[in-house]
């Protein structure tokens, strides 16, 4: 699915998810759900976002329960409740920019990906 982002764009594939995620804003820390993860990114939903260019802590763990996840990220864009009449979750897609928590990420969902079906689908 494509979320503002053309997909030849992005250096990872993103997987549907339900993965609860902390993290801190500059108003403070929230707790919301992400709906896609790839080892450069999710989107959370939540209906109030921070502002795009927004600075995040993002905390979660992954589906085995094993890896816990502290990356730094930042707020790409924002989506709201309707387009054109239809309701859509709203909430925003953060790019992680922590190199190394980014490459942690890719090992532990790619040994993840070997397991078979460690994310629904």
């Amino acid at each position: 699915m494509n979320h503002g982002t053309p997909d030849s764009t992005r250096r990872f594939c993103r997987r549907t998810v339900r993965v609860r995620v902390d993290y801190c804003a500059e108003d403070g820390v929230h707790c919301e759900y992400a709906t896609t993860l790839g080892a450069d990114g999710l989107f959370v939903e939540t209906e109030k976002p921070p502002p795009p260019d927004s600075r995040l802590e993002i905390r979660f763990r992954l589906a085995d329960g094993l890896s816990l996840h502290q990356i730094a990220g930042r707020v790409v864009w924002i989506r709201g409740q309707e387009r054109n009449g239809r309701e859509r979750c709203p909430g925003m897609a953060v790019q992680f920019i922590d190199s190394k928590g980014c490459s942690a990420l890719a090992r532990d969902l790619e040994r993840l990906d070997q397991n078979q079906d460690a994310f629904p689908r």
